[in-house]
């Protein structure tokens, strides 16, 4: 088989850029080693960032988005008793927009067979070759036969743990990590939210995240040890921690219902760089992780697959090799960006094994921003991120 970009990986970065690319008339193929129906039911991010929600729709995938997501101006922070309000459409400019990473991808995968584009789930021991030179493929086995993908371009979108950075000659990408010695305990229910928008809580017992899916779906999260197991937590201790932690008139609006997935993440910060390598481009979580604090990693990674589409509709429209070269640098500059503001954001917002010096600290900090227009200002701009896209750079060539 032969196209013009090999995509590895069918998360939101590989189909939104397999979608950008067919829009910019290039040729791509998806590979995914996950079936469908594993890649369409995972649980993951909901809050969508003006210029995510602007490139999906001008990729024509955001119909569904636009009827059912939800609209949030602001959000809440509580900490030490007191709760304030951070107003991301009057000091940003901008809302933020509530869409569950799950329908994003079903729509994605939706819009990809309706265009009759190659997306092949399945797709076994999956191997990016020859990226270094002039002539790349990637070889995969279905249904017992192996095949192979040849390509001008290889684009490694199969997350952290996926074969594409893995395939880089070691040493040829430098990787910079730093984890927390905690994570998320997630838990989402079929019950409506406890209010009409996110309310991050600093409290002493840990930090806890009232979210939401849709107005009858609720996703909560408690801070809990990174080694902690789901049958330590049952759904009585899980709904029990959240009343204690997050603000006294949330915890008495609180409906609990039905739990539809439960499971624990950890916090981590990782970002290689270059994220490319001869003609092999890696996007999204295979080139980086941010902790969900922020809510950046979904928006990185349709970034990503917004830039490296500019880059390579360019190439094929006049040969210009300028983006390409110009992707790693470019795409880290916002990464890092990202990255900063999930680490502060989750540092703030966390409970740290540190003594009450940096407990001190954490909530002069909080007591900053709940009383100063720039402070929260700076807040809100990171938090909304890319507002919006020069939608006139992927067209047809």
């Amino acid at each position: 088989m032969r196209t013009q970009v090999g995509i590895v990986g069918a998360g939101p970065a590989g189909l939104f850029l397999s979608l950008l690319l067919h829009r910019a008339g290039v040729d791509c193929v998806v590979l995914e080693s996950r079936s469908r129906d594993y890649v369409e039911s995972r649980v993951r991010a909901g809050v969508l960032e003006p210029g995510t929600v602007d490139l999906l729709t001008f990729a024509q995938v955001g119909e569904r988005m636009q009827r059912d997501a939800l609209t949030h101006d602001g959000f809440a922070i509580a900490f030490d008793g007191r709760t304030f309000r951070v107003d991301l459409k009057g000091l940003g400019g901008a809302p933020v927009t509530v869409y569950g990473q799950t329908e994003i991808t079903q729509d994605l995968i939706a819009s990809r067979l309706k265009i009759g584009g190659g997306l092949v789930f399945e797709a076994e021991s999956v191997e990016p070759r020859d990226f270094a030179g002039d002539s790349p493929h990637v070889q995969y086995v279905k249904d017992g036969c192996t095949h192979e993908v040849a390509c001008d371009f290889i684009a490694g979108c199969d997350g952290s743990h996926g074969v594409s950075r893995a395939s880089v000659p070691a040493g040829a990408i430098a990787l910079y990590e730093r984890s927390l010695p905690f994570g998320w305990l997630g838990l989402l229910s079929e019950s409506p939210p406890v209010d009409e928008e996110l309310i991050y809580a600093r409290h002493e017992r840990g930090f806890a995240l009232c979210s939401m899916r849709s107005p009858h779906r609720s996703r909560y999260y408690v801070q809990c040890p990174i080694n902690d197991t789901l049958e330590a937590w049952p759904d009585a201790r899980f709904w029990d921690e959240l009343r204690r932690r997050i603000p006294r008139s949330a915890a008495e609006r609180l409906v609990t219902g039905p739990t539809l997935e439960k499971s624990i993440a950890p916090l981590r910060s990782f970002v290689a760089d270059p994220m490319r390598f001869g003609r092999l481009f890696l996007a999204g979580d295979a080139a980086h992780i941010v902790p969900p604090t922020g809510a950046k990693g979904l928006n990185l990674a349709v970034s990503d697959a917004g830039d490296l589409a500019v880059a390579l509709s360019h190439y094929y429209r006049s040969k210009d090799v300028g983006g390409l070269e110009a992707y790693s640098q470019t795409a880290l500059r916002r990464v890092w960006r990202a990255v900063r503001f999930s680490w502060w954001f989750t540092t703030l917002t966390h409970r740290l094994d540190e003594d009450l010096f940096g407990l001190k600290l954490q909530l002069a900090e909080l007591e900053y921003i709940a009383g100063s227009c720039a402070a929260a200002t700076a807040l809100a701009e990171n938090y909304l991120g890319r507002v919006s896209w020069p939608r006139g750079n992927v067209g047809t060539p």
